[in-house]
């Protein structure tokens, strides 16, 4: 892809180009260091115009209708005149070292609504690289524009604490009836969640869903209260018939207002930064230390004498790191 100079990446996300926030977000996403040091200056400039959106993290057990909640949520906000970004970590990507495409497919409707943009995340050598560049790239559509940026985890498992770390508010989606087999994440997750919406609660699976809801809600007066006392909610909605996606909304404003009124919102977002700068350095760490040629060899080398237990794993490791 041809770059464009830095004042046309700046000009255009700051007039909310697609076009050129898209190749913008490519040069966040590319490994090559000339992208990234075009990109970093990109990043610098438009800094003044980032942090004004409501940054929503929203997961959720397989199968739980993470995509058709998201279209409905979206086209709700954007309705009422709301500009949404949706952006999507998935660590499943990384084994193809490709992102999967599934979800900007399946959001068919929000995908050419003119106030919405959905963009899939890169692959990285890390999950924690993915995360990253979603970081980023949350930033670049934050200069653009966009009031609201919806964070959605496809993956299981870590992703959904990295997605908690950049967020304001985190959405968590679950199924009435699922089984234990499907919600044995939950526990941790639910100590995250600023809100618990049960999916898919229509039909004959209203009153398991509303039963759920009980469960759930008693569930959480467990967990410890949050720094800002916020009880977290738990609702049902159905993205079909549009319930509860108003009320959803209308339970993150109330949040969004207590943490600015609190403070909590700035402190969270500092945090989140200082999280931000000391997992960039851990990465840059790992990868000028593993880069080197004559480094990998030696650790094939070091690898095969402590897979025949002729070297100790601490021999090995002290090895490499006296060489780096």
């Amino acid at each position: 892809m041809r770059r464009l100079p830095p004042d046309h990446y700046i000009s255009g996300i700051r007039a909310g180009d697609r076009l050129v926030l898209s190749r913008a977000i490519t040069l966040v996403e590319s490994q090559l260091e000339s992208d990234q040091e075009l990109a970093l200056a990109v990043l610098e400039q438009v800094l003044p115009q980032t942090g004004r959106s409501v940054r929503i993290g929203i997961t959720g057990v397989p199968g739980v209708g993470k995509s058709t909640f998201i279209e409905a949520f979206g086209k709700h906000l954007t309705k009422s005149g709301k500009k949404v970004a949706v952006l999507a970590i998935d660590p499943t990507s990384q084994r193809s070292h490709g992102s999967i495409l599934g979800d900007k497919t399946r959001m068919e409707t929000l995908s050419t609504d003119p106030l919405a943009y959905i963009r899939p995340s890169p692959s990285g050598g890390s999950l924690g690289g993915v995360a990253n560049k979603t970081r980023e790239t949350m930033l670049l559509c934050e200069a653009a524009g966009f009031e609201v940026v919806l964070i959605e985890t496809v993956g299981v498992g870590q992703s959904e604490t990295l997605v908690y770390g950049m967020v304001d508010f985190f959405l968590l989606l679950m199924l009435a009836g699922a089984g234990d087999e499907l919600q044995g994440m939950k526990r941790g997750i639910m100590e995250l969640a600023d809100a618990i919406a049960i999916t898919k609660a229509d039909g004959e699976n209203a009153t398991a869903a509303e039963r759920a809801r009980l469960e759930y809600q008693n569930a959480l007066h467990l967990f410890p209260p949050a720094p800002t006392n916020w009880a977290p909610p738990v609702l049902t909605c159905s993205a079909l018939q549009q319930r509860g996606i108003s009320e959803l909304w209308q339970i993150i404003s109330e949040h969004q207002q207590l943490g600015l009124q609190s403070g909590f919102r700035d402190r969270n977002r500092q945090q989140q930064n200082l999280d931000w700068l000391h997992s960039t350095i851990r990465q840059r760490l790992e990868s000028r230390f593993y880069n080197p040629p004559d480094r990998r060899e030696k650790l094939v080398q070091i690898e095969d004498a402590v897979r025949k237990g002729e070297m100790l794993p601490l021999q090995g490791a002290q090895h490499l790191l006296a060489s780096f």
